[in-house]
């Protein structure tokens, strides 16, 4: 199924010819009836000659529902200009094929309509300005069919050159992520709520569970219809009523997106290629303020400039968009900025979750031009290249790059085959040059920090994650690969190069030795005014050869061991023991008794009960 939409100056005579091919009056509103002008979108359907089936979306024509129009014609597959033949080209005959340009509609015709006002000269005149019109345009070399909905004359041709338009068009591809747009919403008594729209990139099931982005609203489906016929599943390219339960119509705008949840994350700022119209009235600022479109959303927007200060007609800007409001968009999608009630220029998304950029900056630059680029494997590689250092999983890749699932997991395997790519684990990528990158600050780093630290096993792992900024689930499949790679190694707690053991100079064994030997003159009520370096203590502690159970008091090992063996002993015998008694027994002071026996307790070996130890 495909969907035509309407284009055209008001009065044209656009929903006159929509109701003439198709028998439905596309203005809905009263106040439409009643003005004898289009306001808001309208829509209609017919068949074709072969048998497809063709929804229209009648678009207003005057200048103050620019904003409408916008709603409609996103998704669309064929445009028809319609000029009349009595007026010609008018200023929204030019803002409606400017914004049709924008949005690289992929084809379209134009309609004479009125033509039994004007006679065959004037008419080859105004024949004349629309071919000069179109040109270098997405309508340049289109078919100009002269048609009277009054009449009747020229329908039958008209309809005759679409029905051949479709019977050579490609069906939309469906990528498995199903997007509507939303462009109108409203009740059914005994239904609930409808939202209506034309759906992109995937199939929608009746039943199936949905979320309105950027809201976040779930809800389900309870019925699908295409042309009042009720439908079990729709297709990419298809007019759609999905009637949804769980969502009450006043929580629904149009420019809100229905889709399946869990991937489409509204954007805060993305990177665009803009265009900007050579009639835009002037050059465009850094950091001015537009109005957005795109697919049926209209909203407030900052626009940055990445290259220049300014943005002259007729040229094109790698810029960014920050709306006030988070947007739903995908890379490849086509946006319209308009400022006051004139379209200034638009084009298309190439990073739907971009960050603030250094401007003039040329590594964004050419990062941007990859993402540009047709190539699916460039496309991949600065996907995954631009992603602040941290693995992305395929969901990840899909949504930043634009790739459809279904063609992603083959293009992944054809990249990792190639090393270009490596599964870190967890289905987690990383660029093999960003792997690198990463890998090589982490040589570095812990390098340093056995130059620093010579005497410590390792960095905290903590600490290293926090340098890295990564989070818990890909900080750990990295660390994993990177010891099964030998490039580190560790524990739970601490992480250090592989191969890696602190050892004494002999300076320091000379220190050591004279510390064990006065710890061991006293061994229960050992020395704790010793000078000997916290790194040394720290060493020798993780070696085993003393256990330091509070504040500056240390026991070697075997006094330690000496003494938890008898206070087990005396637990098993008596059931309990004091800090009096540990005093007692060892002959030491209370000082000794009660850092023991809180260590103890921190080991998990003994818990205290009123005044009394037992064994856990």
């Amino acid at each position: 199924m495909f969907v035509i939409g309407t284009a055209g100056h008001v009065d044209h005579g656009k929903s006159t010819l929509v109701r003439a091919i198709t028998g439905i009056d596309p203005d809905r509103l009263q106040e439409e009836k009643d003005r004898g002008m289009t306001i808001d979108l309208g829509f209609a359907w017919f068949s074709l000659p072969g048998g497809q089936e063709i929804s229209i979306v009648d678009v207003p024509g005057h200048e103050k529902f620019v904003n409408n129009m916008l709603a409609g014609v996103g998704g669309i597959d064929l445009a028809m200009l319609v000029v009349a033949a009595d007026e010609g080209v008018m200023p929204q005959t030019r803002e409606h094929l400017a914004i049709l340009d924008l949005l690289k509609v992929p084809g379209g015709l134009v309609a004479i309509s009125k033509t039994d006002l004007v006679d065959d000269e004037w008419l080859d005149l105004v024949k004349m300005d629309i071919y000069e019109l179109t040109e270098g345009t997405v309508l340049e070399g289109s078919g100009v069919y002269p048609v009277s909905a009054e009449k009747g004359t020229g329908l039958e041709a008209l309809t005759d050159a679409i029905d051949e338009m479709f019977t050579i068009s490609v069906n939309r591809s469906d990528s498995g992520r199903p997007r509507l747009p939303v462009d109108r919403v409203f009740t059914v008594a005994g239904f609930g709520t409808v939202v209506t729209g034309t759906l992109l990139d995937g199939s929608l099931n009746s039943g199936q569970e949905i979320e309105m982005t950027p809201s976040g609203q779930k809800g389900r489906i309870r019925g699908l219809q295409t042309h009042k016929k009720k439908e079990n599943v729709v297709h990419p390219g298809t007019r759609v009523a999905a009637n949804i339960s769980g969502i009450d119509q006043d929580h629904i705008t149009r420019g809100e997106v229905l889709t399946v949840p869990g991937w489409l994350r509204p954007s805060e700022a993305f990177d665009v290629r803009l265009h900007v119209l050579d009639e835009a009235p002037n050059e465009l600022s850094h950091n001015m303020f537009v109005t957005l479109h795109t697919g049926s959303g209209e909203g407030i927007a900052r626009l940055r400039l990445l290259e220049n200060d300014k943005a002259e007609p007729g040229f094109s800007y790698w810029a960014q968009l920050k709306p006030e409001n988070p947007t739903p968009v995908v890379r490849g999608d086509y946006f319209v900025i308009r400022s006051n009630m004139t379209t200034l220029g638009g084009g298309v998304v190439v990073d739907t979750h971009a960050k603030r950029h250094r401007r003039k900056h040329v590594p964004t630059i050419k990062r941007l031009e990859s993402l540009e680029s047709d190539s699916t494997v460039d496309i991949l590689l600065s996907t995954l290249e631009s992603s602040g250092g941290s693995p992305l999983d395929s969901a990840d890749i899909a949504e930043k790059s634009g790739v459809a699932l279904t063609e992603l997991h083959s293009e992944l395997a054809s990249l990792e085959e190639k090393d270009l790519i490596v599964d870190i684990g967890g289905g987690l990528y990383y660029s093999s040059l960003t792997l690198e990158t990463t890998s090589t600050s982490i040589v570095s780093w812990l390098s340093e920090y056995h130059e620093k630290f010579p005497l410590r096993m390792g960095a905290k792992r903590e600490e290293l994650r926090s340098r890295l900024s990564l989070p818990n689930n890909p900080y750990n499949h990295l660390l994993t690969f990177l010891t099964n790679r030998e490039v580190i190694e560790g524990d739970s707690s601490v992480v250090r190069l592989y191969g890696y053991r602190p050892s004494l100079k002999p300076p320091q064994e000379k220190v050591v030795k004279f510390f064990l030997a006065k710890l061991g003159e006293n061994p229960y009520s050992p020395p704790t005014n010793l000078e000997i370096e916290e790194e040394i203590v720290s060493f020798i502690t993780e070696q085993g050869l003393v256990v330091r159970v509070g504040d500056g008091i240390v026991f070697t090992s075997s006094a330690y061991s000496h003494m938890l063996e008898v206070i087990r002993q005396h637990i098993d015998e008596r059931g309990e023991i004091t800090v009096g008694d540990v005093r007692d027994i060892f002959g030491t002071s209370r000082k000794y008794a009660l850092a023991l026996m809180d260590y103890m307790d921190h080991q998990q070996i003994t818990r205290r009960v009123g005044d009394s130890r037992i064994l856990r």
